[in-house]
């Protein structure tokens, strides 16, 4: 069950930074690109999180996950705070 949710949430995140990337090809709006990148590291966390819990259980992977997601959230708030509009 856990593989299940651990694929739908990458998969999930995957598809909103495809999204979200797409749309800022065709707009050009930059919030879009920060949020998109912001996303792809989100799915980068998740991949590392499905591999610490499914494929690698006995390698400590927390400090990876957790500077993936500091990157993702960073990359967000730099979007949201220097790009106006």
């Amino acid at each position: 069950m856990a593989i299940t949710i651990y694929s739908l949430c990458t998969l999930t995140s995957l598809a909103c930074a495809w999204l979200l990337l797409g749309s800022y090809r065709r707009t050009g709006h930059r919030l879009l690109f920060w949020s998109g990148a912001s996303f792809v590291a989100l799915t980068v966390n998740n991949v590392f999180l499905m591999l610490d819990k499914v494929v690698f259980p006995d390698f400590y992977l927390l400090p990876v996950r957790q500077v993936s997601a500091l990157v993702a959230m960073l990359l967000l708030l730099y979007g949201l705070i220097y790009e106006k509009e």
